[in-house]
């Protein structure tokens, strides 16, 4: 089937067509970085890394524009309050940004630009604006005139009109309407400012991803995301200025993420009862989402912990990871120690799939090549997958489920549900073959489960997720060779008491290493632990 998405925009689920055939160009507004990033910061990268992840596993190349937002008024207000200059600030917490980023697998984005590196193209835009009676100057201020634009408000849904009842058709600061925005702003004394015709000042929020857009990616971009929180008024503006500036169609699919908020109660991770595969009804109020999701969410405005400190400190990365892509993108996410410690508890089971197969195998999982597009997949798994058997034929429909899932708007929840199906019928293939003890000289078998295994791992690289060994679940979970030595004697000694009918020792050492957060399994090639 061919890729749907829901387009803000129509409100509706659109085949999904580019404005060069093959190619997708993709811009999500980055942080204003004037503090450590919170998780919230975290959610749409991730999102939109593994839409690229499934745009170029689909046969697109995708170039994929994050910006960062390096002067603004919460920059220079937080300088002054940490008596540092807005660049020195601003360069301290992209690197924080970034390495958060790295730690989370974000590795697409082929374009950071700054907002200052971009000065002379946005202020090239506002002239076009004025020369064309868009917006007009204002005692050192530049403004865009609502009004002069015929379809304002048609992102979000809301009409000018609307947005002016109660307020004064002239306002103090001299703006010919309310909701006239800045283009640019005066400095006053002490702050960033670069020369204009218009006097000495810096560009207005929304003016910098307007042209940063249209300079790496051109007059129309097929993507344009972030969280549903910037739908307006920040997204509106942009759509508004840069249509009005080049006469042309910003952006083809305008893609909103849900907002995280703290988590009320938990649910099942996974499966078919999973909370999270459904979809948000398309054609919903948006504005009224919007505005119940802002009023919930985590942000550093409500005080929200840096994500180094609040999450990276006690659940792993890849976790946090899985966690977003078990929710639709569209959805609002709930976020909490409980929720996280929950899908750490259901991924575990796929580190002991990996663990189970590199057992039965002698085979490294994380070194396996499998297809990087879908086109190689198809070949792929027509030469391979012909066996007409109840294990293959439940492998292809996984592998239909994950990937209908995908093409019909990036739904990741349901396409997390199908990973865990298949985990299901890989470790029944390999319980029911003994792939792990009498049946490890099955070459058929063997086949079969590598068959699986690799299909596995194609489709979780979509996700992002395992794509390399996490230290605590390498060497059996040891740590050191110290700690394996000492657990291979403790289990040594239980195996003694329990061949010596001695059981209440035997249970003794089990429930005391238990209680210590180990876990041990008994099967028939020997014991085996790991941590939980």
């Amino acid at each position: 089937m061919p890729i749907r998405v829901y387009s803000t925009l129509t409100r509706q689920k659109e085949e999904f067509q580019t404005v060069e055939p093959g190619k997708v160009s993709m811009y999500l507004c980055g942080p204003t970085v004037y503090k450590p990033a919170h998780i919230g910061h975290m959610v749409g990268p991730v999102i939109f890394d593994t839409i690229k992840r499934y745009l170029a596993y689909s046969g697109y190349q995708v170039t994929w524009v994050v910006n960062i937002t390096d002067v603004d008024d919460k920059l220079i207000v937080k300088a002054n309050e940490l008596g540092t200059t807005v660049e020195a600030l601003a360069r301290k917490m992209t690197e924080d940004y970034l390495d958060n980023l790295r730690t989370l697998g974000v590795d697409g984005i082929d374009h950071m630009p700054y907002a200052t590196q971009y000065i002379q193209e946005m202020q090239e835009i506002i002239a076009g604006l004025i020369e064309k009676g868009y917006a007009y100057p204002l005692n050192g201020d530049v403004y865009f005139e609502c009004t002069k634009d015929a379809d304002y408000g048609k992102l979000s849904g809301r009409n000018l009109t609307e947005m002016l009842v109660g307020t004064r058709a002239e306002t103090r600061d001299g703006k010919h309407n309310p909701a006239d925005f800045a283009l640019w702003k005066g400095s006053k004394p002490g702050e960033p400012a670069w020369d204009s015709p218009w006097g000495p000042g810096r560009p207005g929020w929304h003016i910098e991803c307007s042209a940063m857009a249209r300079k790496l990616l051109g007059d129309t971009i097929d993507i344009h995301g972030g969280g549903l929180d910037l739908m307006f008024p920040h997204h509106e503006n942009e759509l508004a200025q840069s249509e009005s500036c080049t006469g042309k169609p910003f952006a083809r699919y305008w893609l909103h993420n849900g907002l995280l908020r703290k988590s009320g109660a938990g649910g099942k991770i996974g499966g078919e009862h999973s909370r999270h595969g459904d979809q948000p009804a398309a054609g919903s109020d948006l504005m009224a989402q919007k505005a119940e999701q802002e009023e919930q969410k985590l942000a550093g405005s409500k005080g929200a912990e840096s994500v180094k400190t609040a999450v990276f400190a006690k659940f792993d990365p890849e976790t946090v990871r899985f966690f977003l892509m078990a929710t639709h993108y569209r959805s609002p996410v709930d976020f909490g120690d409980d929720r996280l410690a929950e899908t750490a508890k259901s991924i575990d089971g796929f580190y002991r799939l990996i663990e189970s197969f590199s057992r039965a195998t002698g085979t490294d999982f994380y070194a396996l090549p499998v297809p990087a597009t879908r086109a190689d997949s198809e070949k792929n798994w027509a030469s391979t997958a012909s066996a007409n058997t109840s294990y293959e034929t439940e492998l292809s429909a996984l592998r239909t489920h994950f990937l209908d899932a995908m093409d019909d708007d990036f739904n990741t929840g349901a396409a997390t549900a199908a990973l865990f199906d298949l985990r299901k019928t890989l470790n029944s293939f390999i319980t029911d073959e003994k792939l792990e003890g009498d049946g490890r000289s099955n070459t058929a078998a063997q086949a079969a489960l590598l068959r699986g295994i690799m299909l596995f791992k194609e489709l979780a690289n979509i996700l992002g997720v395992f794509r390399k060994p996490l230290e605590k679940k390498s060497a059996g979970g040891a740590d050191d060779e110290f700690v394996n030595s000492l657990m291979q004697l403790l289990i040594s000694l239980r195996a003694d008491a329990r061949k010596a009918k001695q059981f209440e020792i035997a249970d003794k050492v089990r429930k005391g290493l238990t209680e210590l957060c180990v876990t041990l399994e008994d099967r028939p090639e020997g014991t085996l632990w790991r941590r939980d």
